[in-house]
């Protein structure tokens, strides 16, 4: 079995957050992220929200795509997803290594977990939020 890392997504930066669980993936290891309603988004919040919401838009009808979900642990799951090439074998054996959870389970809450906190100057939003808005 690979080797387990599980990330605190708490106070993390999101595309950080994702290049790294990516990186981590694509060398073969499994990718547990947990807290994903706390990771932030740096930038205005009314400039955030709108991507997000174009991004939905742009969807279409429900059966035609591109699909672009609600939910906090999906948005960082989806992001991962663009960090990596999903579309040749490598990349999609890599996507299915990385699982995304709101909260911290039960079977996670005692193991170790890596924190991606860094001091940040600038604005940011919670994923959670920016989930609500959508």
């Amino acid at each position: 079995m690979s080797e387990k890392i599980i990330i605190d997504a708490e106070g993390a930066v999101l595309g950080r957050l994702a290049s790294f669980a990516a990186k981590q993936s694509l060398l073969g290891k499994s990718i547990i992220i947990v807290n994903c309603e706390k990771a932030l988004i740096t930038g205005r919040k009314r400039f955030i929200i709108g991507e997000y919401k174009e991004k939905r838009r742009r969807g279409g009808s429900s059966r035609k795509g591109p699909h672009f979900p609600k939910s906090s642990e999906r948005i960082v799951k989806r992001t991962v997803r663009g960090m990596l090439p999903y579309t040749q074998e490598r990349g999609l054996s890599a996507f299915k290594r990385i699982i995304c959870y709101d909260k911290v389970p039960v079977e996670y809450e005692s193991s170790k977990k890596i924190k991606m906190i860094r001091e940040l100057k600038t604005r940011t939003l919670a994923l959670a939020e920016v989930s609500r808005e959508l």
